[in-house]
């Protein structure tokens, strides 16, 4: 039996998932980011994640959804070669945003808003030679706006005004350090002793998410601002692919998004609802795998290949 093989890696977890030519996955684990800025160990890391597959199936293609891959040079390079001496299979490298908008929208096009770790839109009409265009992207330095990073560093900064009294929202402070279970003079350290400081930081943005959902009001400004920066993301988008005066067709990946204060929110402010993700970025990533090998990836494939990662994803 023949089988494909994907990755979908961001910011702050991996999946891996393995399916067959009737989309049936048999195969789906979870592992620690790949992400190559968080440390060196990234390579050994990747082998970790596929050798189970590898030593169990033969595979006929894979397709591997990378953070920051095609956005820093050396960076892509070394994630494409690590790929093809890992794999003895064609293989192709993508950014983890464009195996997240093949999930969406599953052949169709439109505009994917990603809000994760970090926060990028990507466009594309997706018909035979039409352009793909991505907006944001720029990385936690001076980017991301919008996503779990931003709203958890966004939070801190609050946090801090409130402790020293810069502002009114001391409140909202010692709420977020009773989720965190520290005491006021503990938070420095705990930031800089992380070794993963984004991962670390963007966790917060699930705090302040809660708090939002409670009615906290300096909760609910900070995820009202995110979602101001995540529209200007989609509205970009649509300029670019020459629709701004029509309903926007656009939909949602990352876990910011499982926030209804977000989804909503830019819901909205867009003024349209959302289309629905067909699949989610590791499915994405399953079928631009089917595709490669040269499968019939048809819509009774990616129907099977939906049921089949829901069921998988309740025992993972």
């Amino acid at each position: 039996m023949a089988f494909v093989l994907a990755l979908d890696a961001g910011g702050t977890k991996t999946l891996m998932a393995m399916a067959n030519e009737q989309g049936a996955v048999t195969m789906l684990r979870s592992g620690p980011s790949l992400d190559p800025t968080s440390g060196a160990d990234w390579p050994e890391l990747f082998c970790q994640m596929v050798k189970p597959a590898l030593d169990q199936q033969a595979v006929q293609a894979a397709v591997m959804g990378m953070p920051f891959h095609d956005e820093l040079k050396a960076l892509s390079q070394e994630q494409d070669i690590v790929a093809a001496q890992a794999l003895p299979c064609p293989v192709l490298v993508q950014n983890d945003v464009r195996v997240a908008f093949d999930g969406a929208f599953a052949g169709t096009g439109g505009v994917l808003v990603l809000a994760g770790t970090g926060s990028m839109a990507w466009a594309s009409l997706n018909k035979t030679g039409d352009p793909h265009f991505r907006i944001g992207g720029w990385g936690d330095s001076f980017g991301d706006e919008g996503s779990a990073y931003w709203i958890g560093r966004e939070s801190l900064a609050l946090v801090g005004r409130g402790l020293d009294c810069r502002n009114e929202t001391k409140t909202f402070a010692h709420r977020v350090l009773a989720e965190m279970a520290l005491r006021p003079d503990e938070l420095i350290d705990w930031v800089y002793a992380q070794k993963n400081r984004r991962s670390a930081i963007a966790a917060i943005a699930r705090i302040t998410g809660r708090l939002a959902e409670a009615g906290d009001k300096d909760a609910q400004v900070i995820l009202g601002r995110a979602c101001d920066c995540l529209v200007e993301h989609a509205n970009a988008a649509a300029r670019l692919l020459g629709t701004a005066d029509a309903p926007m067709r656009w939909s949602y990946a990352g876990g910011v998004f499982e926030n209804a204060c977000v989804l909503n929110g830019v819901r909205d402010r867009i003024g349209s609802e959302p289309h629905i993700p067909v699949l989610p970025p590791i499915g994405g990533a399953l079928l631009r795998a089917a595709q490669l090998a040269g499968w019939r990836a048809d819509d009774t494939f990616i129907e099977g290949l939906s049921m089949s990662l829901n069921k998988a994803f309740q025992l993972l």
